[in-house]
């Protein structure tokens, strides 16, 4: 389970990194430390990505 002390402490990396919280969704950090949230899902036999926005200005409560 991911925490806002994890997500905040949450730096760039060489490459683009994942932090998974449940049922798909995850924060990814990408190399510059910006932070999207992200949700992975199936649908009609799919997987889709779908986009909450920026952390913090997406909290993890709300996302």
């Amino acid at each position: 389970m991911l925490t806002d002390v994890a997500a905040r402490k949450a730096k760039g990396a060489e490459k683009p990194y994942k932090l998974s919280d449940s049922q798909g969704l995850f924060l990814y950090v990408q190399p510059n430390g910006s932070r999207l949230w992200r949700m992975k899902y199936r649908f009609g036999g799919k997987e889709r990505l779908l986009s909450f926005g920026k952390y913090p200005e997406v909290t993890l409560s709300s996302a």
